[in-house]
Formats: structure tokens, sequence, C-alpha cells
């Protein structure tokens, strides 16, 4: 199987958590605190930032399906070459292993199978537990929600945002302009929500809004994808989902099938106070003659 269609190490170490000892747990929880850089130190300097011994490392690294800890962090490297490569690099990758793999397959075919995949992979991997936690703080009227994407990722805040504004008040998109951040992070208040996007490759003012908006007292959520942006560190939780695609670009479709979900979840939990919202709403564009009605 090809390097980028199998688990990342985050991927095997959370899908393997409960089977690791306290030490390897201690050596996960450091390494994907700190990922992936703890991991590509010198054997001696993880086992020593994680404060667990060199054997547990590699005892952890042979659980995760590796022959030892240079095979991890053989894989490691490679995770980080892909998170950030560009479009035309990506491309060129991508371009060669689907031609080897369905050379006569047409585009259509190939992306839907990618998409597929995708899903499968991402659904494994979701917990329940986390989907419920963060649609109940997205569902909590006293929480102010607060939502921002990337260059790329905006436009799934921006939809994010569009929806969450007609279910409930209290929600905020904040603006690409990063200098203006200080603004909206003056308004955030101690159990508000900031929801992030960032996928690779990841952007550096994503890791200190997340860390500021975490010292206010805020709950981060973090839509990222299978390798995890940086800002998983201070992220309470985080959706880690698939973006391949056999194209130069990454996929959103398993990220918005996420966000569609917890727009459905948010809506019902409160349907009343929901259906309310949407009917002033309604009448307000009726008095804009924004749309035109049928009858």
């Amino acid at each position: 199987m090809e390097a980028e269609q199998t688990l990342t190490v985050a991927e095997r170490m959370r899908a393997g958590f409960e089977t690791l000892t306290r030490a390897e747990r201690q050596l996960a929880d450091a390494m994907l605190a700190n990922y992936p850089l703890l991991g590509l130190d010198s054997i001696t300097a993880v086992a020593a930032a994680s404060g667990v011994s060199t054997p547990t490392v590699v005892r952890m690294a042979r659980k995760l399906g590796f022959a030892g800890f240079p095979e991890m962090q053989a894989a490691l490297r490679g995770e980080l070459e892909a998170t950030i490569s560009g479009p035309i690099a990506k491309h060129d990758r991508v371009k060669d292993r689907w031609a080897r793999a369905a050379p006569d397959t047409h585009i259509l075919n190939r992306f839907a199978g990618q998409v597929e995949e995708n899903l499968r992979r991402t659904l494994r991997q979701l917990s329940p537990a986390t989907f419920d936690a963060v649609a109940a703080l997205l569902s909590d009227r006293g929480r102010g929600v607060h939502i921002v994407g990337g260059r790329i990722t905006r436009t799934l805040a921006d939809y994010f945002f569009t929806h969450m504004q007609m279910i409930r008040a209290g929600v905020t998109l904040i603006c690409a302009n990063a200098g203006s951040w200080p603004h909206y992070l003056l308004d955030m208040r101690p159990g508000d929500v900031l929801v992030v996007f960032d996928v690779r490759r990841y952007q550096q003012e994503m890791l200190r809004l997340a860390g500021m908006a975490r010292d206010r007292g805020a709950v981060v959520v973090l839509f990222t994808d299978q390798w995890g942006s940086p800002v998983a560190r201070h992220a309470e939780h985080a959706f880690h989902v698939r973006i391949e695609a056999p194209s130069a670009w990454d996929s959103s479709v398993v990220t918005l099938f996420v966000v569609e979900a917890l727009i459905a979840a948010v809506q019902d939990a409160d349907w009343q106070e929901t259906r309310s919202r949407m009917k002033l709403l309604d009448e307000l564009f009726d008095r804009t003659r924004l749309f035109r009605k049928f009858v």
C-alpha cells in the first residue's frame, strides 16, 4: 500500500492508545503534543522529553507496527515532507501514483474512489464521543462561538458560520486579516468556543491565535488533516479528516461532511429556538424581497 494510504503515526497512536502501558501513553501524549517534531529527535532526546526510558520508546514503536524507532522516525519524516509540499510537488507525486494505480480510470471515478476512501478512514478514526462533546459546546447558547479559517479553509469557515449564525446567536466569523485578530480576542470570554480550520501547509498565525484564545479561557476545536496542525496542542477537541485527492489540491469533501453533521446536531439540540430564529430570518428576507417567492 502506498505511504499516503497508510495510517499516520499519530493515527496509529490514537487508535491503539488503550492498548499502551502507562509509560507508553505518557510517551504518546508527549509526541502528539509536539507532533511530529519531537519524534524526529534522537531516541534519547525523545525519551528524556517524555519522561520515559529509551526501551519504552522502542516498545511503543513496535506496538504501533514498526520494526523499531528508526522505522517510525522515517515514517514521521515522510509525513513532515507531505505536510509542507506545495501544490506543484503534490500534483507530480499524486499524478505518478495514480498513473500507476489506475492509468485508464476517468478522473470522476478516481476522485470519487478517493473521497469514499477518505470518508471510510475518517469515520473509523472519528470518535462519536468527541463529536457529541463538540456538538454540546456549540449548542450551549451561553457560550460565544468564534470561527476562523486559513487561506484555503476560510471558505469552510464561512460556510460553517453562515449556518451556525442562522441557528443561534453569538456566532462570529473572524476575518482573514491576522492584524485585526486582537480585536476578536478582546471579546472572547472564558468558556467561549474557537473553531479553527487548518490543514497542510499549516499557517503559523493560527497557532498563535489558538494559544492566545486558550489563554483567555476559550475552548479550541480544530478541524485538520490526518497529519495534524500544530494547533492541536492547544485544542480541547480535534477532528482529523482525510484530505487526499488525485489533484494538486487537497479535498474538503469529508471535512464538509463532518461540518454538516455538526450543523444538523446543533440544529436539533434545541429545535424550537432554532425554528423561531429561522422563521424570523425568513420574515426579514421577505421584507427585503431578496428572494423571489412562487405562490
